[in-house]
């Protein structure tokens, strides 16, 4: 995987908000329920895991850590 971003941008384009901003890759964003939160894959650890963000940019946090590649993340109610 090469180097992505997952940026927020509001439907008038304007609020633009990059959500990551690394030299991972870091794609498959999934919104939680509650429209806090999007979870996402990245290889920043050096294999894919499951982190999610808040939907400001800031509370990043690492769901998964195993040597097994993680992704598809999806949220339950």
């Amino acid at each position: 995987m090469g180097k992505s971003k997952i940026l927020l941008i509001n439907a008038d384009h304007t609020g633009l908000v990059k959500l990551t901003d690394n030299l991972a890759a870091d794609a498959d964003p999934s919104w939680a329920p509650d429209g806090r939160y999007i979870s996402f894959t990245s290889d920043r650890s050096g294999n894919q895991d499951v982190y999610s963000v808040g939907a400001d940019g800031l509370g990043l946090t690492r769901l998964t850590n195993d040597s097994a590649a993680d992704f598809g993340a999806s949220w339950a109610r």
